[in-house]
């Protein structure tokens, strides 16, 4: 069974020599040639939360693929999809399964492009930095590398449990019955501290560390939480015993609780800078509109004021139109906070 990363940044780098190091076998495919490179000269190194020096790998570029891939991880950023897609097309047979463990919720956009019969999805639980080529940095803590998968329509099948065992060599991997659920779930975590590390150019630990940031982000959690009950999505906890729930709130009160969640719950990620961040400092496209755009995008259908959300997705979309300067913790005289 041949096994492939598609897309092998700061997280795709670590899981990919994870994969290696504890016996699997996986091919790492990424259109930075410099870096797959380097992959193949010296091997794949994590710092930070965990130390790993020149795991052997295998990377090549997208054109470079041979044969068919039975099961393929997606973790290119959405961004890369009309790009990496139609190159993996002809590289997946009829029973290829690939598994998106990107942001936002792409199962639909990647199944037009692949067939919706190939696409199960999961999230990723914990964050990372490419730092150069062959080189990550693990800014979570170890005890936070989970992932969740599942199917579309929540069957437990071989192929979902396959997936899991290979993601088992790299941390914890639970196979759920509630993908959507799970998507909504991260969607909220990554709108959050994600969304104003993009919008305010600092670490997480810089907007917990500050009470307005905090209350930005919690009343981003707010948005989103309304979106999901209206809809009647039930959201999973991605960490067992901590819901995204706590984030749902109609007076001060509840503010305060919330921002005080927020800060215990993201402990282990507080080193972490938003992936969108650093592909703004790369001057590359954020996954802005796959993030707090989706909840932008849904407030509007069902007339749910995202006031927080859209001035997020306004600043970062303003940096990258070239009509604000990088943003900066200034850029917090930008929110209003609704009313409590």
């Amino acid at each position: 069974m041949r096994t492939a990363i598609m897309g092998v940044g700061s997280l795709g780098t670590i899981t990919g020599a994870l994969i290696s190091k504890n016996g699997g076998e996986v091919t790492l495919i990424d259109a930075n040639k410099a870096h797959v490179d380097e992959l193949n000269k010296n091997g794949a190194t994590v710092v930070g939360k965990m130390e790993l020096n020149n795991v052997p790998v295998t990377a090549i570029t997208p054109d470079q693929m041979e044969g068919i891939y039975d099961i393929v991880i997606l973790m290119a950023k959405q961004t890369f999809n009309d790009v990496a897609l139609p190159q993996l097309l002809p590289h997946l047979g009829p029973n290829s399964v690939v598994c998106t463990l990107q942001n936002g919720i792409p199962e639909e956009s990647v199944g037009k492009i692949i067939g919706h019969e190939r696409v199960v999805g999961g999230v990723v639980g914990w964050g990372a930095s490419w730092l150069r080529p062959g080189v990550s940095e693990l800014t979570s803590d170890v005890s936070a590398m989970r992932f969740e998968i599942g199917e579309n329509n929540g069957e437990k099948t071989e192929r979902i449990e396959k997936i899991a065992s290979i993601l088992k060599l790299v941390g914890e991997c639970a196979v759920v019955d509630n993908l959507p659920g799970i998507r909504w779930t991260k969607l909220i975590q990554n709108a959050t501290l994600s969304g104003m590390s993009a919008a305010l150019g600092v670490t997480y630990a810089e907007i917990l560390d500050n009470d307005k940031a905090t209350a930005c982000a919690s009343h981003v959690g707010n948005e989103i939480v309304k979106i999901v009950r209206k809809r009647g999505i039930t959201l999973e906890d991605i960490v067992p015993g901590w819901s995204y729930y706590s984030l749902g709130f109609d007076d001060k009160e509840g503010l305060e609780k919330a921002n005080q969640w927020l800060r215990e719950y993201f402990i282990p990620h507080r080193k972490l800078k938003a992936s969108m961040l650093q592909d703004m400092e790369k001057g590359r496209k954020c996954e802005i509109d796959q993030i707090n755009g989706v909840a932008c995008e849904w407030g509007r259908k069902l007339d749910i004021p995202t006031p927080v959300n859209d001035a997020i997705v306004k600043i970062v979309k303003a940096f990258e139109a070239n009509e604000l300067p990088f943003p900066t913790m200034k850029c917090l005289d930008m929110f209003e906070l609704p009313e409590l």
